[in-house]
């Protein structure tokens, strides 16, 4: 398998380049030119392509015959670097790839999420803070999410919980709302959730789905493992 990982130089980008790796795929890295040096130590491994993600050239080139692209979806500043990320790779990628797109808890797809006021609290203070200091534009994270549901290409958006450094735990578990009883601990390690991203790409019952994502060895999740947790109604 051929895989474009859009983000590769950034954490959950290199360790979406070493499981993509160790699973024998060959790798396109895709990253901001000053980044490129991240990538060095896969030097040989892959093909480390520099520019910027939202540049519709530089994605055409970098996923041009991969079979899955992987994209890590950064709300950096006010200029529409997550949405114009989004949408060149749901412009370029071949008909049939798979195509993984990662992001926070925040995104909902179908308003069925159900968020804690101190989670709602921290989104809101996030997204003043970073469009007070023209840094971060959340809403414009929200906007490439619903291109991407509204897209007729073979995707999964993966929701990531709160992360962790450590060493892997396994596969994380994951569930369709925020709010369900499993995903309660909110907390997954910055490896799995890579992790996830990379297996999704084989495997097609996450296909036009968003899982919300929490590890595998957290208390909630092996609380719904003895005891299987009923979604939150």
């Amino acid at each position: 398998m051929k895989v474009c990982i859009v983000g590769a130089s950034g954490k959950l980008g290199n360790y979406m380049v070493q499981h993509a790796l160790e699973r024998g795929y060959e790798v396109i890295g895709v990253c901001r030119e000053r980044s490129v040096g991240k990538l060095d130590a896969f030097k040989g491994r892959i093909t480390a392509m520099p520019g910027a993600t939202n540049d519709p050239a530089v994605i055409r080139k970098a996923v041009e015959g991969c079979d899955g692209v992987l994209t890590v979806l950064v709300p950096w500043g006010v200029h529409q670097y997550s949405s114009g990320t989004a949408q060149a790779v749901l412009d370029f990628a071949r008909p049939g790839a798979r195509l993984i797109f990662s992001c926070g808890w925040h995104i909902t797809r179908d308003g069925q999420d159900v968020y804690s006021r101190k989670f709602k609290a921290l989104v809101k203070a996030v997204s003043w803070l970073g469009r007070l200091v023209r840094a971060v534009d959340v809403d414009d994270q929200v906007e490439a999410c619903r291109r991407v549901f509204a897209s007729g290409t073979r995707w999964t958006v993966v929701r990531g919980s709160d992360l962790e450094e450590g060493e892997s735990q396994g596969l994380p578990v994951w569930s369709r709302h925020v709010g369900d009883p499993i995903l309660e601990s909110n907390l997954t390690r910055r490896v799995d959730f890579a992790l996830f991203m990379v297996a999704a790409l084989e495997n097609d019952a996450l296909i036009h789905e968003a899982p919300a994502i929490v590890g595998c060895r957290t208390p909630s999740a092996l609380a719904c493992a003895a005891r299987p947790c009923a979604p939150a109604t």
